[in-house]
């Protein structure tokens, strides 16, 4: 038992005591922190401020109720602590990942909060783009890997490029890796918008008007013969009715 500085610090090591009864002395073994379960595992202990040191292998872990705050001895840190061991001392040390519960060391989380997920080290509402939700491990895990997105291509509508006003224009990408599991999606590869064509009325190359023209003149030709036809038959018949 020592006083230092106004306070009483306990050793937590087993000492011997020698208790009077009836003119004997009957020798007892008792632990410093004896009345004080606060110091349960210490080295160092004090009455008001609890664990100053631990114990070999054990965690100082410094514990806020309201204003007060006292230490504690522990063989593993609580939720959102973790475990840092130095020659001096072990203590436990707060993770500084956000929406973790537990941690390996201050930025590499191992554990999330509920409703997120863990992906290297991290914690997510959702996944980020490539990675799928695990539920079972509330973790990422490797999705589907898709390629860059291609350029939009011609605007076009019934396979055609004009004779209208509005189109759909198209782009792809492909699927570069396939996921692990049936379960995961894979994200869209192929995507169209709505495009305004850039010839809303066709104009026919001269292969095309060439054979309309000769198209044309073959049935005023027809047209002609048909013509002549029945103006001899017409002819005939007058001749044979005289």
């Amino acid at each position: 038992l020592y006083k230092t500085q106004g306070r009483i610090l306990f050793f937590s090591r087993r000492i011997n005591i020698c208790l009077i009864k009836n003119g004997l002395c009957e020798k007892q073994q008792l632990t410093s922190y004896g009345p004080y379960p606060i110091c349960k595992g210490c080295s160092v202990c004090s009455k008001d401020n609890g664990c100053l040191s631990c114990q070999p292998r054990l965690f100082l872990f410094l514990r806020r109720e309201g204003m007060r705050q006292y230490g504690e001895c522990l063989h593993a840190c609580p939720s959102g602590f973790y475990g840092l061991r130095a020659p001096e001392m072990n203590i436990c040390s707060r993770c500084r990942i956000e929406n973790c519960d537990s941690c390996f060391s201050k930025d590499f989380c191992t554990k999330c909060k509920s409703g997120f997920y863990l992906h290297k080290g991290r914690c997510f509402e959702e996944c980020p783009e490539g990675f799928a939700p695990l539920e079972d491990s509330m973790e990422c895990g490797e999705g589907c890997e898709v390629g860059p997105w291609s350029e939009w291509g011609t605007c076009t509508r019934r396979n055609r490029t004009c004779g209208f006003k509005w189109g759909l224009e198209t782009r792809t990408r492909h699927i570069v890796k396939k996921p692990p599991k049936d379960t995961i999606p894979c994200p869209t590869i192929a995507e169209s918008r709505r495009c305004k064509m850039a010839m809303r009325h066709c104009t026919k190359d001269k292969k095309q008007r060439t054979k309309d023209q000769k198209k044309k003149t073959n049935n005023k030709q027809r047209l002609r013969v048909r013509a002549q036809k029945q103006h001899s038959d017409h002819l005939a018949t007058g001749r044979a009715s005289q």
